[in-house]
């Protein structure tokens, strides 16, 4: 049975944080990196519950005996800019810059193990991803598997189909893309191919950051389409793709394709020849 978490915590919508320890993710680290954050910025305990609006202090917190609820977290965050997933030992990065621009995964699945499965976009699906992403029961429809490599452990993966021809030769129409989730956008490079969710489309593309600008520049490996700006605020998700699925091998190299080429040359000119005579 699939269990579906939604993570829209991270678009900072404060007014409606869910309870995290619903999701068995308190535990120790997270006691001691909250720990760490008080010492850190310098609070005692009564002072750290003040600034967070709990009653008296922060030790009952500190000590595993009250929970650790959404709206604590959200004050973390809020005025610390404290990364929840950093929190509760899902990132390493510890420190988020607030903005209108969360490219963190939605929703992930988990199987009755607690173990994240990777879903599989379709290029039929990838229709109505963007309008579905924070619908947990949407992603019912969704095939979901685990792939047991120690290369996809350790973060979030998602499959997608690729659809038309404007990442040839690297990536070709019906291939599979499978791609990690990227936690902020600063993090994508320039020599990565990546599946970028938009408000209206899926795309695989190349990413660079515009010259003079915070906007994005989405490029295709095709020369044919030409590349294209866009404002970071479109992009809802991003992966970066770091392995492929294709089918219909074929065993013909380089070498031999060369030569079918140089035959075909001489057919051609054996032909013209004879049109001269």
């Amino acid at each position: 049975m699939d269990i579906f978490l939604n993570m829209e915590i991270i678009q900072y919508n404060f007014g409606n944080i869910p309870n995290f320890v619903s999701l068995g993710m308190e535990n120790e680290i997270t006691l001691k990196r909250f720990t760490d954050v008080r010492r850190e910025l310098g609070f005692t305990q009564a002072e750290f519950a003040k600034v967070l609006g709990i009653s008296n202090t922060t030790a009952d917190i500190e000590r595993g005996r009250t929970k650790l609820s959404g709206k604590v977290v959200a004050e973390l965050l809020k005025q610390f800019k404290i990364n929840p997933l950093w929190l509760f030992n899902a990132s390493e990065m510890q420190y988020l810059e607030p903005s209108n621009t969360s490219v963190i995964p939605k929703v992930v699945t988990v199987d009755s193990a607690d173990n994240e499965n990777m879903v599989l976009v379709n290029a039929k699906a990838a229709a109505g991803y963007p309008q579905n992403i924070q619908d947990t029961s949407w992603y019912k429809q969704l095939p979901a598997f685990d792939l047991p490599l120690p290369e996809f452990r350790n973060a979030s993966y998602r499959g997608f189909q690729v659809e038309g021809d404007s990442m040839l030769p690297n990536l070709r129409p019906g291939e599979w893309v499978l791609a990690k989730a990227i936690e902020d956008i600063t993090h994508v490079g320039p020599n990565k191919i990546y599946v970028i969710v938009l408000q209206d489309a899926v795309l695989v593309k190349k990413i660079e950051k515009a010259p003079n600008s915070n906007n994005i520049i989405l490029i295709s490996l095709n020369e044919t389409y030409p590349p294209y700006e866009i404002e970071p605020h479109q992009i809802q998700e991003i992966w970066q793709v770091n392995s492929k699925i294709t089918f219909g091998i074929d065993a013909t190299t380089e070498k031999g394709l060369l030569r079918q080429l140089q035959e075909s040359m001489e057919e051609l000119k054996s032909q013209l020849g004879q049109g001269k005579r």
